[in-house]
């Protein structure tokens, strides 16, 4: 199925076109996982930058030094907790240095946090962003991976700001490698049903919510595979709801906007496979 058909079922009998983002308040965080820093050790944003090497990590002027040195600790044990799930080196988690991180920067009313290919950069509202890390985090991801699992000419040069999740859908011409047929396994899981040629259960309901809001946001396939990868981190025996919320009792996975059931378990395994594989490839090179 190609993006076009794909896309002609979510944008059916609708104009609008505004990106929406949920706001995740998370008043305390829970979290459940390995020590990754003794009890009473000092974190800063300055550790985190270090540990993960972000090319800049960027603090917003109204967020206090009370709220830093609190932010920096779970900020902290979140992405630790992430690269300890997908169970690879500490710089995947900044994509080689090429991702920043900003706090508190400033942000749009409802928008708890967003991912910018412009300028490789995932930010968190300091009010808000609880919970969104997983989502941004994969966004950043998407469009990352997409230089190397999908080719480049003149004719598809422009796309090269795409996501690897819209470009999967489109059917352009892929990189051949082990590791990318587990990346077009994850999407396909996510993406189409059981026969790979049909809109999958949650495509089906994302396009409900679209139909209902009278946007396309929830139909969109970055959105759909970042929405997913939350579910799999959240189903991953090490819990921390600054990391990730919401993918099951929320408002949104009522609606379906989440994976379940058989869909869900295989896009988690598909995940797992693909994120195992790359954590055992880049530590034999």
């Amino acid at each position: 199925m190609t993006l076009d058909i794909f896309m002609s079922l979510a944008n059916k009998g609708r104009t609008q076109k505004t990106r929406v983002n949920k706001t995740k308040v998370n008043k305390t965080i829970y979290r459940r996982g390995p020590k990754h820093r003794s009890e009473d050790e000092f974190v800063s944003f300055r550790e985190v930058r270090e540990r993960f090497g972000f090319y800049s990590v960027n603090i917003g002027r109204w967020v206090t030094q009370h709220e830093q040195i609190d932010a920096a600790l779970h900020f902290y044990d979140a992405l630790c907790d992430l690269q300890s799930i997908l169970q690879v080196p500490n710089f995947v988690i900044s994509l080689r240095g090429t991702l920043a991180l900003h706090y508190g920067t400033g942000g749009r009313p409802g928008v708890a946090a967003h991912y910018s290919p412009a300028e490789h950069v995932f930010a968190l509202a300091k009010n808000a962003g609880p919970g969104s890390i997983a989502h941004e985090w994969f966004h950043a991801f998407d469009h990352y991976i997409a230089q190397y699992a999908f080719t480049e000419n003149e004719l598809n040069s422009s796309l090269s700001s795409d996501f690897a999740s819209k470009r999967w859908l489109k059917n352009d011409a892929i990189k051949e490698h082990a590791l990318n047929e587990r990346l077009y396994y994850c999407f396909q899981c996510i993406l189409l049903d059981d026969t790979g040629q049909s809109p999958s259960a949650l495509f089906q309901h994302s396009v409900e919510q679209d139909k209902r809001l009278g946007i396309v946001y929830y139909a969109k396939p970055e959105e759909m595979c970042a929405r997913a990868f939350e579910a799999f981190i959240q189903d991953a025996a090490i819990k921390n709801s600054f990391l990730v919320s919401g993918t099951k009792l929320s408002d949104d996975a009522k609606l379906g906007l989440y994976p379940t059931g058989r869909q869900r378990q295989a896009i988690n395994q598909a995940f797992n496979d693909y994120f195992s594989a790359l954590g055992l490839a880049l530590k034999h090179l």
